[in-house]
């Protein structure tokens, strides 16, 4: 996939859907097959992630490959699909609506563990506190995608805040 306002992107599929998205280029012993031979899946996740650049798509509906997830991983993936386009939720929001409050610290290592960022949407969570937190692209790909979404973000490092107060959303 050519370079989007979050960087070089490649999507990884298996048959039965995206399995992994992964940030920056592709390693140089890897290739990448011509557009031509893609398998159906792979060409509706480019096109749907090329619209979604293009701010022409806001939900995806490409399969997802889930299968090497645990279950609790599976459940806040669930939950993170919930969070639509231009919104945010915090991990402790996210642990609730699971609820599972006490695990937040273990809903973010799910976050953190997500193969399919932006298709779920982990991009979208942020510490209590509105900072940015972490994120497995960068920071600077994750302040690209809240921005593309049109949330306010103050700086690329873990330390930015966004600005939630018309943004939170309960899942």
């Amino acid at each position: 996939m050519p370079d989007t306002p979050a960087g070089p992107v490649t999507i990884w599929v298996s048959p039965k859907g995206v399995r992994r998205v992964e940030f920056g280029p592709l390693p140089k012993d890897a290739h990448s097959d011509p557009p031509e031979s893609w398998p159906p899946t792979l060409a509706t996740a480019v096109e749907q992630l090329s619209e979604y650049f293009d701010r022409k798509r806001t939900v995806f509906d490409v399969p997802l490959d889930l299968e090497t997830a645990t279950e609790f991983q599976r459940d806040v993936y669930e939950r993170l699909l919930n969070v639509t386009h231009g919104r945010i939720t915090t991990y402790g929001e996210l642990a609730e609506s699971v609820d599972r409050a006490e695990l937040a610290r273990a809903v973010g290592q799910a976050v953190g563990a997500n193969p399919i960022p932006i298709f779920i949407p982990c991009h979208r969570v942020v510490a209590a506190d509105s900072r940015l937190g972490g994120f497995s692209g960068g920071l600077p790909a994750k302040a690209a995608l809240l921005r593309l979404e049109n949330v306010e973000v103050e700086g690329e490092t873990e330390v930015s805040r966004v600005h939630p107060e018309i943004l939170r959303l309960d899942l």
